[in-house]
């Protein structure tokens, strides 16, 4: 998924509106799912039981073989049902109208969690055998006021800065950037080394502007700023937080940036980067997956290279997907239950190491190795292998206001960082008080 998981303010406040002024069609109160209840055998018999799966279209054939090995292990019946995009936004419309399925795709952060409502509709995991396997990092993936929903199955995105070895290399830049200084200081050495575009934004599709800012926070999140925001304490007007925002407009304006800013898209920023026309792009881990779509492993591992940036340091940012966890719905039927946790249990545990292998993607067990099909960055840029984090704005702010299309008005000349800086918290108000949140 390319982080198209934002949505628009007027659907968000739409959406909010609908999930916390309206109730759910018949929703099992908390009590009847225990958080100890029972974790079934991975591969006791399910004739005649039918489990439906929610997925995106961008996770819609992650799930396809674990689905058939279940049903073969259990005699159960899964029903894989793609949700069109936008995936968020329909299913909030579906589980507003108490449809709901037994397992689905989520992106479980804090605010993801709420909107769903997940102490009403999910089952609790806590208890369950896989998760005191995982690594400390997705141990901590959709916990809610100290209870577990998400079943990780994939890590999470660290935000920080993919660039060209070979670029690097030509600029005489021998030792990774630390802080913005490092950052600007490497942009001016890759542009004096006549590549191209030192740093590569693609603000034609938007999303893609807000990663440079959000690890422009990252000082201020590990300081409190998303709980001082979340109560209204704190601003995006704060001098602090605009200052971050102009430092990615300096990083992007020339003659560090690139010139075609306005109409870059995703694809062509991974290309970019690949061919070494750009020498760095900030981004989160769906620009490997991008890369990987026309370079082989042995191209990605001797071209690309990763660290984590923040303004002072080399903090990661982290952020869930709705690629990384699925959960697990409540339902009046105690049988229908256990068969979501079994299937959960057979995914985490017995189909975890083909899982893995065939999806191509890190362990998040630390008993369970890592695919030889993995490339080199994507074993540097999740979680457990970064040696300070903190969390995005997605995962930790109680809303998620519109700041990448702020910040495509600002690369676009119709706005300074102050007003991008105005416009977010304007929005931030606006869906905080839509969600009832106290404070606003």
């Amino acid at each position: 998924m390319k982080a198209k998981w934002i949505m628009p303010a007027a659907v968000a406040i739409a959406a909010a509106t609908a999930l916390t002024g309206c109730s759910v069609a018949g929703p099992p109160s908390p009590a009847s799912s225990p958080t100890n209840a029972a974790w079934p055998d991975a591969k006791g018999k399910l004739d005649g039981v039918t489990v439906t799966v929610w997925t995106a279209q961008s996770t819609a054939s992650v799930p396809n073989k674990v689905i058939a090995a279940f049903q073969a292990a259990t005699g159960a019946v899964v029903k894989n049902v793609t949700v069109p995009d936008q995936y968020e936004t329909n299913v909030q419309t579906s589980l507003a109208t108490g449809d709901h399925p037994d397992i689905m795709f989520w992106q479980t952060t804090g605010s993801g969690l709420k909107i769903i409502q997940a102490k009403d509709r999910l089952l609790p995991l806590d208890g369950a055998p896989w998760l005191e396997k995982l690594d400390a990092p997705s141990q901590e993936l959709g916990v809610l006021d100290g209870v577990h929903y998400a079943a990780p199955i994939k890590a999470p995105s660290v935000i920080g800065v993919y660039y060209n070895k070979a670029n690097f290399a030509k600029a005489g830049i021998t030792e990774m950037p630390v802080g913005y200084d490092g950052l600007m200081a490497a942009a001016k050495k890759l542009e004096a080394a006549g590549v191209k575009a030192p740093a590569y934004e693609a603000s034609a599709d938007r999303w893609p502007n807000q990663w440079c800012v959000q690890v422009m926070l990252a000082d201020l999140a590990k300081s409190g700023l998303w709980d001082r925001m979340n109560t209204n304490k704190d601003k995006f007007t704060n001098p602090e937080v605009v200052d971050a925002i102009a430092k990615c407009q300096a990083l992007y304006s020339s003659p560090t940036g690139n010139p075609n800013i306005k109409t870059a898209t995703f694809p062509e920023q991974a290309k970019a980067l690949l061919s070494g026309e750009a020498g760095m792009v900030i981004q989160v881990n769906a620009l490997v997956d991008q890369m990987a779509a026309s370079a082989d492993l042995k191209t990605l591992n001797e071209r690309i290279g990763f660290f984590p940036i923040s303004p002072t340091g080399s903090i990661g940012t982290v952020i869930a997907e709705q690629t990384n966890t699925v959960v697990a719905f409540k339902s009046k039927d105690a049988k229908q239950e256990s068969a979501a946790r079994q299937f959960l249990r057979f995914w985490l545990e017995d189909y975890y190491p083909t899982f893995i292998q065939e999806q191509g993607y890190v362990s998040l067990q630390p008993a369970v190795a890592s695919p030889d099909n993995v490339p080199e960055i994507g074993k540097v840029n999740y979680p457990a292998a970064v040696k300070e984090t903190v969390g995005s704005m997605q995962n930790e702010a109680i809303v998620n206001p519109d700041l990448y299309l702020y910040l495509v008005d600002m690369y676009f000349g119709s706005k300074s960082p102050e007003q991008v800086a105005e416009a977010t918290q304007a929005n931030f108000v606006q869906l905080a008080q839509a969600l009832g949140a106290e404070g606003f």
